[in-house]
């Protein structure tokens, strides 16, 4: 397979596949982002494939994603504060123009970024940036990584 998990990133966080998990939630799975131009940059990925988007889901399943989102995006903003510098808020986003999966994106914002995107949706950076190497996950955001899970667990369930 020539994406592999990238395919079917639910699925294969269902199946103990997909190595941007960080932790499983009430109604979803927290990942690390693919690309790390803002280091801390997570996804909450839903638990099912087949909702593609939040009115899909029943009520009581709603609002778990949600309260889900909100603990990803607090652990975000604690392992940054912690572990980057000049950590400045947080971005909520559920979009889904893309990938036809319900999820949401959760995007650390920096006061080092360039003044004339700092104020601007993440989307605005160059696009080259979502495929340079350099920003690509890897090793190196290890600590990143272990501190979100950390925060994960302090914030519980």
């Amino acid at each position: 397979m020539v994406g592999g998990w990238r395919d079917d990133r639910v699925g294969s966080a269902l199946r103990g596949e997909n190595p941007t998990v960080l932790r499983r939630l009430d109604a979803g799975f927290a990942v690390i982002g693919d690309v790390q131009f803002l280091p801390g940059y997570a996804v909450l990925l839903t638990d099912d494939p087949a909702v593609r988007r939040l009115s899909e889901l029943p009520r009581s399943r709603r609002l778990a994603f949600l309260a889900d989102m909100d603990r990803l995006g607090e652990a975000v903003e604690r392992a940054c504060r912690r572990v980057e510098s000049g950590f400045r808020r947080v971005n909520l986003e559920i979009l889904g123009n893309t990938d036809g999966f319900l999820h949401a994106h959760v995007w650390p914002r920096y006061d080092w970024e360039p003044e004339d995107l700092v104020r601007r949706p993440v989307w605005v950076y160059p696009r080259a940036m979502w495929s340079e190497a350099r920003y690509a996950l890897g090793p190196r955001h290890e600590p990143l990584r272990e501190a979100l899970g950390e925060e994960l667990d302090r914030l519980g369930g």
